[in-house]
């Protein structure tokens, strides 16, 4: 006697239904926008496309380290009152007095 687990006593593979829920892409409305960038996309801003355009042809920059640095409490809010890129401005601050020492 085979046992329920044998081979012969299992059901044969049967294509199960998608798990995954539809996509709710707008796909009419992405055909019709002619690949014009959303306003409410970061990277559709003047300033970015500048910044990729001024790029092009310089050498690249060298990667950058993740640290853990302590500071003050108000020289943090003080960078971070200036607006977006506050760890870039900290960077270049550092960078200008590595400079200066020189």
């Amino acid at each position: 006697m085979k046992s329920a687990s044998s081979r012969s006593e299992k059901q044969p593979n049967v294509k199960r239904a998608s798990t995954s829920a539809k996509s709710k892409t707008d796909f009419a409305r992405l055909r019709s926008s002619k690949g014009a960038p959303a306003s409410d996309h970061p990277e559709a801003e003047v300033r970015h496309i500048v910044r990729g355009v001024v790029r092009r042809g310089l050498q690249l920059q060298a990667p950058k380290s993740a640290i853990s640095l302590r500071v003050d409490q108000d020289v943090l809010e003080w960078f971070k009152t200036q607006g977006p890129g506050y760890q870039t401005r900290i960077n270049a601050v550092l960078r200008a007095f590595r400079d200066a020492s020189v």
